[in-house]
């Protein structure tokens, strides 16, 4: 999977720009707040529809325009895809070799991204909701239909949610109603817990080894950590968790007025061997972390999809040491296509630069560098 370019207009501090690709390596140099983040932000939000910041979407169009505009030209096998964002202050168009794609559940496979940023650290020390998002988003890249299912998900838990509400205030005893929503939402439950844990054990396939390369410490491991206990993920383990725990606790569900269990209330952690990094572990730990977590994916993407990822590396090697940033560059194989941010290139190894197409980010201009 090769991006061959990208156009902008009117997105973030870029009016208009078209800005052609390395099959496989991208540094984008330059002095912060000029737009290098920008520009794999803008890749992303081609891949995923959304930004990976968090705010408001109307911050993405240029001050004084109407709306801002992604539109990149992808090859996979050879086989060309465009894609093309439209963001306005009203909606947003994604269209597929000019045609309009309604779901975004037919969009998001056609591209596939993983990406690396400081706030990323956000997974480790934020709340479980944070590294929720990270599983939808990443699962949904791999399979269209698990957006899907979770999206009707939601649609059920809010509705129960509500319902519940409605019973206890005006003190309905007819619970039929309940019971279907229930047994809705578990169905749904059923298949988001097997992607999650499937997901999570391809990613510690690899981590332990990826993250022992860069560090020399053994055994880190992802651990799932759904709200309910499982002896296994088997559809009729989960189904019968589930109606016991909604069973048990209809009363205290009815005075909350909240659904107490499912995956909408799912955790993971990073654990060396039996500790959880998130409190035992150095920010250092933290962000070798994160980044052996991402590079697990690669694999899993190309196992799915039959094509490597994208990757996007915002400002990977500024808080690193040599020798860590050394081993982690060996994993940046051939076979896939890098972008790299950095405010220095002191920062990025020699190979690297000699094979890489560098491009020079001031105030929302691209210069490309040559002769490096």
């Amino acid at each position: 999977m090769i991006l061959t370019k990208i156009n902008l207009l009117n997105f973030r501090n870029y009016n208009k720009i078209s800005v052609k690709f390395d099959k496989h390596m991208n540094i984008f140099i330059g002095n912060n707040a000029q737009g290098k983040t920008n520009i794999l932000e803008s890749i992303y939000i081609l891949a995923i529809t959304k930004s990976h910041r968090y705010g408001n979407e109307n911050f993405l169009i240029k001050k004084g325009a109407e709306q801002a505009k992604i539109a990149g030209s992808l090859k996979i096998d050879k086989i060309p895809k465009d894609l093309e964002v439209v963001i306005n202050k009203q909606k947003k168009v994604v269209k597929l070799n000019k045609t309009e794609i309604k779901r975004i559940s037919d969009y998001i496979t056609n591209m596939n991204v993983i990406m690396f940023c400081p706030d990323d650290i956000a997974i480790i020390k934020d709340s479980p909701q944070v590294r929720r998002n990270l599983l939808n988003i990443e699962i949904s890249q791999l399979y269209k239909e698990y957006i899907t299912i979770y999206n009707e998900f939601n649609k059920i838990l809010k509705t129960r949610n509500e319902y519940l509400k409605l019973m206890y205030v005006n003190h309905l005893s007819d619970e039929r109603y309940l019971d279907v929503l229930t047994e809705k939402l578990i169905e749904k439950s059923v298949i988001i817990y097997k992607y999650r844990n499937d997901f999570i054990t391809r990613i510690n396939a690899n981590i332990g080894n990826i993250f022992k390369e860069i560090t020399e410490i053994d055994n880190l491991m992802i651990k799932y950590i759904p709200n309910i206990e499982l002896e296994d993920f088997s559809a009729e383990c989960i189904s019968k968790k589930l109606s016991e725990k909604f069973i048990k606790n209809r009363r205290k569900e009815l005075q909350i007025g909240s659904t107490l269990y499912g995956p909408h209330r799912d955790d993971f952690g990073f654990f060396i061997g039996n500790d959880d990094i998130r409190i035992f572990g150095s920010q250092g730990q933290h962000r070798v972390a994160l980044i052996s977590f991402k590079l697990a994916e690669i694999s899993i993407f190309k196992d799915v999809h039959k094509t490597s990822p994208i990757l996007l590396l915002d400002d990977i090697f500024s808080e690193i040491d040599n020798k860590k940033k050394n081993k982690i560059i060996k994993f940046l194989r051939d076979d896939i296509q890098v972008f790299i941010t950095t405010t220095d290139l002191k920062n990025i190894n020699k190979s690297l630069l000699k094979e890489a197409k560098i491009i020079e980010v001031h105030a929302g201009n691209l210069i490309e560098k040559v002769g490096i």
